[in-house]
């Protein structure tokens, strides 16, 4: 096999992640989005600027993106166990279930 053929399969298993993985990938991506916010908070002056004709902290502006991420980021996880459990469900319908339940 060619050497890019095992990290295309690398990437490939990558993309799987089990539950308990992501999980903590999940809780990672959270603790990051709190780190960055707070750096906006003390990094960016104070200012205002201008939005339909209201003038709103320039602070605001990032943190409603890094929001807007970080919500984006818990309806994926939703998402993902939904279809677990769809999956998992589906297949005990088929008559796959394990011996003994």
């Amino acid at each position: 096999m060619s050497r890019f053929g095992s990290g295309r399969d690398r990437a490939m298993d990558g993309l799987h992640s089990t539950g308990s993985d992501l999980d903590r990938k999940f809780w990672v991506a959270l603790a990051l989005y709190g780190v960055l916010a707070v750096l906006v908070w003390f990094t960016i002056g104070e200012g205002r600027f201008l939005v339909y004709g209201r003038a709103v902290d320039i602070r605001l502006a990032p943190l409603v993106v890094i929001g807007g991420l970080a919500l984006r980021t818990v309806l994926a996880r939703q998402a993902e166990r939904i279809r677990r459990r769809v999956d998992r469900g589906a297949s005990d319908v088929g008559g796959n279930s394990p011996p003994g339940s």
